[in-house]
């Protein structure tokens, strides 16, 4: 797994999630629970995770619908 964004803005997981499952890009959040411990403040960035293979795709499709600024350096 490769992660393509961390955020707090739980619109833009949705939003990014949703596109990429649109493209049949299977993605995964971690870091969901993590608001337990910290009170449900959103203080704690959730991540979105993609398979290796399909990272370079995933980062495409959310450059081209206005999430590059969001996006994590590829490694």
């Amino acid at each position: 797994m490769e992660e393509i964004l961390r955020t707090n803005d739980m619109g833009v997981i949705a939003f990014a999630s949703a596109l990429l499952r649109a493209e049949d890009i299977d993605c995964f959040e971690f870091d969901v629970h993590m608001s337990v411990l910290d009170g449900s403040l959103g203080v704690l960035p959730r991540r979105l995770m993609v398979a290796r293979r399909d990272a370079f795709r995933a980062r495409a499709i959310l450059r081209d619908n206005d999430l590059g600024h969001e996006l994590r350096d590829a490694r």
